[in-house]
């Protein structure tokens, strides 16, 4: 008497985590929106408004790098990110080298009901770098894009975080959430000027073949060369995305990722992301790195 049996808390249970998890692409949108409105509302102190984003984003920090000139961890000092333990499960989309499906539109449904996750590691230490404890059941590699960051700007697949987070917006249809965390840097724009073609190409898969196929054609052909470099870099160091393993790094480069020391909104270039890659960042990659 007086007991429930345990089919009805099952049943209420599932129902409730159904609803939680059933928000559609129309709210998903419009809460897009909103933020970004909401970013670009300056506050009275001059400082910016709070901005609550439509789908969670985090960072494992395995904390190889400079705290202050990481781009992932300006974004968790932001509150757009937030932190995760090393053996933390994530249940969105996870920028990784252990993945080995690429990004594709096809997971435009992944990102806005789970949110994206990257692992902000150095390049120099990818050997030691646990990417077995950072599991999720959506692991992802980003495919080719060139990093803007100002310690890797023009080099291909050298994504700092924020990058890394970006990319993978632009490619399952939500630019608007990219375009956010970018002004967050003095340099975020060129991320996407460097990368529009391409970044268009890829929105536009209906596959993995044919992401694969449009990544080929597009490495196939040069691409010129801009021999002019905007920033002023002289920290020697690199920082990289990990949307996919490359290999060891040169010697005579260490990869972590360095941002702007300074916390403001206009804060320093220097942050280098890694999503899969190698460096401070670990944001990109099939999920992968940065910084």
């Amino acid at each position: 008497m007086g007991r429930k049996k345990q089919g009805q808390f099952e049943s209420k249970g599932k129902e409730k985590r159904h609803k939680m998890k059933g928000k559609s692409m129309e709210q998903f949108a419009e809460e897009m929106q909103s933020a970004l409105a909401a970013s670009l509302q300056p506050r009275e102190d001059g400082g910016a408004a709070p901005v609550k984003l439509p789908c969670p984003l985090a960072m494992w920090d395995l904390g190889h790098c400079d705290p202050k000139r990481c781009t992932g961890r300006k974004l968790v000092r932001k509150g757009l990110v937030r932190g995760l333990r090393l053996t933390q499960r994530f249940s969105g989309l996870i920028l990784s080298p252990m993945g080995t499906k690429y990004v594709t539109p096809a997971d435009r449904t992944i990102v806005a009901q789970n949110g994206l996750a990257v692992i902000d590691c150095s390049w120099a230490k990818l050997e030691e770098t646990p990417f077995s404890k950072m599991v999720g059941s959506h692991p992802r590699l980003l495919p080719y894009l060139v990093a803007a960051n100002p310690v890797n700007y023009g080099k291909p697949c050298k994504l700092s975080c924020v990058e890394a987070f970006a990319a993978t917006f632009c490619i399952v249809g939500f630019q608007e959430l990219a375009v956010l965390l970018l002004n967050k840097f003095k340099w975020g724009a060129g991320f996407l000027e460097l990368n529009k073609v391409i970044l268009a190409r890829y929105a536009a898969c209906r596959s993995e073949e044919e992401l694969l196929s449009a990544e080929k054609e597009y490495t196939a052909v040069p691409q010129e060369e801009d021999h002019f470099d905007p920033f002023d870099v002289d920290s020697g160091r690199e920082s990289c995305s990990l949307n996919r393993p490359q290999g060891p790094p040169e010697e005579e480069e260490d990869s972590s990722e360095e941002e702007d020391t300074d916390d403001d909104d206009d804060d320093d270039d220097g942050d280098v992301v890694e999503e899969d890659e190698e460096d401070d960042d670990v944001d990109k990659a099939e999920d992968g790195e940065d910084k």
